[in-house]
């Protein structure tokens, strides 16, 4: 019989965007991330981070159509990263709804200790 247990992988997500893909349809995209961040939540297998960075850490706002997804992921033990000095320029340090504020360093660190980055 097969388990339903989850499995922590040393695997970590890379977020640059607030969308996946490219084209002109941007809801498409934002769409798409959705449904891939609720589906990730469902999954047995889980990553040990999600990394965001430049237009990705939109996704951690608490204005964010993802915070749900975000706020699930972690509250499973995933660790959420977002950039501060990303934060920052978007002006959302202050909006941050789910995951840490941080840096170039840490985000750096977890990618160089990753057995794989998956980058969307």
């Amino acid at each position: 019989m097969a388990s339903t247990e989850s499995v922590r992988t040393d695997v970590v997500i890379f977020l640059g965007s607030d969308v996946i893909g490219r084209g002109d349809d941007s809801s498409l995209g934002g769409l798409l991330m959705q449904k891939n961040l609720h589906t990730l939540g469902g999954h047995r297998i889980k990553p040990r981070a999600i990394l965001l960075m430049n237009d990705g850490v939109r996704l951690v706002s608490k204005e964010s159509p993802v915070l749900e997804e975000l706020k699930q992921l972690n509250g499973q033990g995933i660790d959420i990263l977002a950039c501060g000095t990303c934060l920052d320029r978007f002006g959302l340090t202050d909006k941050v709804g789910v995951g840490t504020v941080s840096n170039m360093y840490d985000i750096t660190d977890s990618m160089l200790k990753a057995s794989k980055v998956i980058t969307m």
